[in-house]
């Protein structure tokens, strides 16, 4: 299922970096032909690769017509880009959308690949050992402390 999820995704990235508008809307029964998968393959990859953390807005609209949307949020660079992310984190996040968060700073070349290490390592489930939310929001407040520092080159 992985395999296929990262063809899936591989392509959608593609698409959205010919894309001069950071947009693409594609019809999710074609992708689903495509990749020779069911619709659902398609909801999973979108559901968990293409989320707010990861810098994306998927909107989706179901049935014969239907159609995928998916739209890049860039980053405001008027805005201070520490208060931009650290909104954007707000006051829990998932360790799914955390690690997608860090990816994204990766790839716009806004942290290295040992600040991305760190971070990820810092975030995950089985570091923070705690319940649901409190999880979430002491990844949320860890995150913070270290986009910060990272941006600011503390």
């Amino acid at each position: 299922m992985s395999n296929i999820s990262n063809l899936i995704e591989r392509y959608l990235l593609e698409l959205l970096a010919e894309s001069e508008k950071n947009r693409i809307e594609i019809q999710r029964s074609e992708l689903a032909i495509r990749f020779n998968c069911v619709p659902s393959q398609i909801n999973y990859v979108l559901s968990t690769r293409f989320t707010t953390g990861h810098g994306y807005v998927v909107e989706s609209r179901r049935g014969g017509g239907g159609y995928i949307k998916i739209m890049r949020i860039p980053f405001n660079k008027k805005v201070d880009q520490i208060q931009e992310i650290c909104r954007a984190i707000g006051d829990y996040i998932s360790q799914v959308n955390a690690e997608g968060l860090i990816k994204r700073l990766h790839d716009e070349g806004l942290i290295t690949d040992r600040e991305k290490r760190l971070a990820g390592a810092a975030v995950k489930r089985d570091i923070l050992r705690l319940g649901l939310p409190a999880c979430d929001e002491l990844r949320a407040a860890i995150l913070k402390a270290m986009v910060t520092a990272m941006l600011r080159g503390e």
